[in-house]
């Protein structure tokens, strides 16, 4: 429309703003259906709460703006693609009545790895309880309503194989619910530290187990507290030991991050492996001492397609770790991003007359930068002609490693100070498939430095 006269040119600024206000409005309406997870306080948790369950549905078409999905009709939603790939993801007991601070980013992260559905289930109400085991009556009942929900995805054509439920702490144990009341056939349960109060010594029908899902895998953060200590899955990690992790306060002078941080330490470990940029490796080993000393590195023996892979990617070792039923695996962390390590097999041959003990403290350097690590877990062993393999785990990737540094103390200053002699130094790295770094003929100091520059290995074997 052309406007010719002042009559028509008003009518067309007035179209105009219409149009305008009618945009704004419609975007104002879109902002308002953005559905937010339920945000209660203290005096709800003193109060109690009745259990509500919320359903926050995600895609990559509003990742940002999540869609309140309704029990009765979910499809209702054209954007619930059934053919699709689904990820729940399961909040645990809220005593203060906040939202946990980490879900959104858990939903990008999510969905920015794959397309797929994501379901928040918001249980908030009924999570929130000073009564924690009120609380723990609960999971029974979300977990019933969270399969209602799923039977009628499998009524419309969803493939049960395509599910996976993540849940934090009870958020764990509801999934197992869930996955039991159809009879193991989800494809997937990730635990990040389950529950332990009320869960530990408990029957597999009264927690979760591997028989649950096709899959099931559980991060042990804080199992001295409010983690659970045994193993639930196909594969069990245990990060750092699965108690105390480095980066979070040891006094409760700390106030709440006392309480709460080595327990959601395996969120934030998880999420770190949404992006696959820094991988963290995972040992099958007996136990958290023997990884320690270096006894677990050698994953052939366990699984042929080697050490798996902690995280999103772990299905990768799906069928293998099935097969071996149950794997308690073990890894280190950094305290904070990125958590990844990069470790190193040290074998070292002395030719001291008399046995030696002490501590090494290691050093890489590429000619810019350093890493170190003190191998002080224990009292070391150094006896003549006979091999000690050690867990050496930095910090960064230094490479290439251009100078190495080796420090040795017996810890008793009192004493005369003692040398070790070595033979020979070999440095394997785990991860990478770098070549392995050698040196022969040192003789170290106690408390003393001593930088040498490494070479090739001459051999493949030590």
């Amino acid at each position: 429309m052309v406007c010719r006269t002042l009559l028509w040119r008003l009518a067309c600024v007035t179209l105009l703003l219409f149009d305008v206000h009618r945009v704004k409005s419609d975007l104002e309406s879109e902002s308002q259906e953005c559905a937010e997870m339920t945000d209660l306080d203290l005096k709800h948790s003193l109060s109690g709460t009745s259990l509500i369950v919320r359903l926050l549905f995600y895609t990559r078409f509003n990742s940002s703006c999540a869609q309140l999905l309704s029990h009765q009709k979910p499809f209702s939603n054209h954007r619930f693609n059934l053919s699709s790939p689904t990820t729940f993801l399961i909040h645990g007991y809220r005593p203060t009545g906040s939202p946990p601070i980490w879900m959104k980013d858990f939903v990008k992260f999510l969905l920015n790895r794959r397309d797929m559905n994501v379901i928040v289930v918001d249980w908030n109400r009924g999570a929130t309880n000073i009564n924690y085991w009120k609380v723990v009556d609960n999971t029974r009942k979300v977990a019933a309503n969270l399969t209602d929900l799923i039977q009628k995805m499998k009524d419309n054509g969803a493939d049960l194989s395509s599910i996976h439920m993540i849940g934090v702490s009870l958020g764990a144990h509801i999934s197992g619910f869930t996955g039991a009341n159809f009879n193991g056939k989800l494809g997937r349960i990730t635990a990040l530290d389950p529950a332990g109060p009320e869960f530990n010594g408990r029957l597999p029908s009264e927690r979760l187990d591997p028989s649950d899902a096709q899959f099931v895998e559980a991060l042990h953060t804080d199992m001295d507290a409010l983690g659970y200590r045994e193993l639930l899955g196909h594969i069990d990690y245990y990060a750092n030991g699965g108690a105390d992790q480095p980066g979070c306060p040891k006094s409760i002078f700390s106030g709440s991050q006392y309480f709460k941080c080595d327990h959601q330490r395996s969120v934030f470990l998880y999420m770190s492996s949404l992006n696959g940029s820094c991988p963290i490796i995972a040992y099958p080993c007996d136990s958290y001492t023997n990884f320690l000393d270096g006894k677990c590195m050698d994953c052939g023996k366990f699984l042929s397609a080697g050490c798996p892979v902690f995280g999103y990617d772990s299905i990768q070792w799906k069928d293998a770790l099935v097969q071996l039923e149950q794997t308690r695996t073990y890894f280190q962390t950094n305290k904070a991003l990125p958590f990844c390590k990069f470790g190193y097999k040290v074998d070292i041959v002395t030719w001291n007359q008399k046995t030696h003990w002490g501590y090494l403290t290691i050093k890489l350097n590429n000619g810019e930068e350093e890493a170190q690590v003190e191998l002080n877990h224990k009292y070391l062993m150094f006896e003549k002609f006979v091999k000690s393999s050690l867990l050496a785990q930095f910090d960064r990737d230094i490479q290439p490693v251009k100078k190495v540094s080796l420090k040795f103390c017996t810890g008793k200053g009192l004493r005369p100070r003692k040398k070790l002699r070595i033979l020979s130094i070999r440095f394997t790295p785990l991860q990478n498939n770098l070549r392995p770094l050698c040196r022969y003929d040192l003789l170290l100091e106690e408390n003393k430095d001593v930088t040498f520059r490494p070479i090739p290995c001459e051999d493949s074997n030590f």
